[in-house]
């Protein structure tokens, strides 16, 4: 059995320079985009801090799923999403307890984290280290 392997936030290491979100932009859309991102920033009021919100990797979004467009990918155990089945109905996002699922602002369809291929770039270029892949 592969060991899946998830992306962590160590928040106290972050300090909110949302470069996770132009790496994973640039790498998806090949341009810098926060709105096109699967990860982002969100900024926790009570603790005063922003740091990346990741997928858990619950798989709450593939069940949810009406029309199978979801599911949880072989080689690395992300979370992937078939743009052509996927209909933008946007239960995925409801079902998803973390906020981590997303519609595309242009193509109206479900994207999160897919763990890019199994070399996150939010993790790759993170320049204070805050986020682990492990």
């Amino acid at each position: 059995m592969t060991q899946i392997k998830r992306i962590s936030v160590i928040k106290e290491k972050c300090n909110g320079c949302r470069i996770c979100e132009l790496r994973c932009s640039f790498f998806h859309e090949r341009f810098y985009a926060p709105s096109h991102s699967r990860i982002r920033v969100k900024k926790n009021e009570k603790e005063g801090i922003a740091v990346p919100n990741v997928c858990r990797f619950c798989y709450k979004c593939v069940e949810s799923c009406p029309e199978g467009a979801i599911s949880k990918s072989e080689k690395t155990g992300a979370v992937q999403i078939d743009s052509g089945k996927c209909t933008g109905c946007r239960e995925c996002v409801l079902a998803c307890p973390f906020g981590v699922m997303y519609i595309h602002p242009v193509n109206n369809v479900a994207i999160t984290c897919d763990l890019c291929e199994g070399e996150p770039q939010c993790v790759k270029y993170c320049p204070e280290k805050a986020l682990l892949y492990e």
